[in-house]
């Protein structure tokens, strides 16, 4: 039986995490509520996520922002890991460091300085775009607003066979996997403060009863809790100013 071995506690604790896994081993596609940064520090797998599908090798960075989901499958190889929660949300998915086993040192007695070594030398990784379920994640990323039906026919592809075949590497359907990308555009645009119908507008819902059913599926919270909490951080921030 595949074997992991969960070294140190990981960023649902709040702080660094090392972890082993053995090849043959999957974790099923679940969802993690707070940023946070894979560092792959030998080994290699793929997973397939909110971002799109990987395949990463040791000196590369997964990113993953708050309420991303995603699976992973370790077939050729295990991976040992270094899970660093972030206290931003990152910009991109895949990422590479020069020297990932100094980062590891650092953060095993300071998780915050290994974060801040993260940051120094993080730079964006090529992605690779290997068959068309990787090409329609990256083309729904791109435009949530895309008609399934007629991608699948420009690609001459039966509706069937694109449903099948998404969930077949995702775990979860386009159309799902659409909806989460609206919600992700969203949640970002919350974060500016502009007002929850333009932002529905925006990120490409019908209505803003739409985007409030897609932001509560993904995070369990209404948009207007967010844009609350977002208001509540910026008065504190202009009143420590004061």
């Amino acid at each position: 039986m595949p074997q992991t071995e969960r070294l140190m506690n990981g960023p649902a604790r709040g702080g660094a995490g090392h972890e082993l896994w053995d090849a043959g081993c999957t974790i099923p596609r679940h969802r993690h509520g707070r940023p946070y940064a894979a560092v792959i520090l030998s080994g290699g797998y793929e997973e397939s996520g909110s971002y799109g599908r990987y395949r990463v090798r040791a000196g590369q960075v997964l990113l993953h922002r708050s309420f991303d989901a995603h699976l992973d499958r370790f077939e050729r190889s295990g991976a040992r890991l270094l899970n660093l929660p972030l206290d931003e949300e990152p910009g991109f998915g895949l990422g590479s460091v020069g020297d990932p086993d100094s980062i590891a040192q650092l953060a095993d007695t300071d998780f915050i300085a290994g974060r801040e070594a993260l940051k120094l030398q993080l730079r964006p990784a090529r992605v690779s775009v290997d068959d068309w379920p990787d090409l329609l994640a990256r083309e729904l990323l791109a435009a949530p607003g895309l008609r399934l039906d007629d991608w699948a026919e420009c690609h001459g592809l039966a509706p069937a066979t694109l449903s099948r075949g998404f969930v077949r590497v995702f775990a979860v359907s386009a159309a799902a996997f659409r909806a989460e990308a609206r919600a992700q555009i969203a949640l970002a645009l919350i974060a500016t403060g502009a007002a929850l119908s333009d932002i529905a507008v925006s990120a490409g819902f019908s209505d803003q009863s739409h985007m409030t059913r897609a932001i509560t599926a993904l995070t369990g919270r209404p948009p207007g809790y967010w844009a609350r909490r977002v208001k509540f951080i910026q008065d504190a921030a202009d009143a420590s100013c004061l």
